[in-house]
């Protein structure tokens, strides 16, 4: 399923020092779901995702790892335009390419 949102669950849960017992009172999910989120067997849904958010004293991007996402491509953006000088016409045009496709 999602990884990263059940390891920051999970990182979390650790953090805070919570069972996922208390997780479930404080986020008024059932044990059950909390235990298959840490699994990793489902993803919460949105309305759920932001009731464990809540309850673990955080934002639902920083469970889904939003901002990991917005640095990695900060990262690629800034790598890629000290090295497009370098980079072939042909090796533009692919990336170009990428991009337009969404790959």
């Amino acid at each position: 399923m999602n990884d990263g949102v059940t390891n920051n669950i999970k990182s979390l849960i650790k953090l805070k020092k919570m069972t996922q017992k208390e997780l479930a009172i404080k986020s008024g999910l059932t044990e059950s779901a909390i235990s298959h989120y840490v699994k990793g067997d489902r993803v919460p849904r949105g309305s759920n995702l932001v009731k464990i958010a809540k309850a673990l004293g955080t934002t639902t991007d920083d469970l889904l790892g939003a901002e990991k996402n917005k640095d990695n491509l900060s990262e690629i953006k800034l790598l890629i335009s000290r090295n497009a000088s370098k980079m072939t016409d042909e090796e533009k045009m692919e990336l170009i390419k990428m991009l337009m496709k969404g790959d």
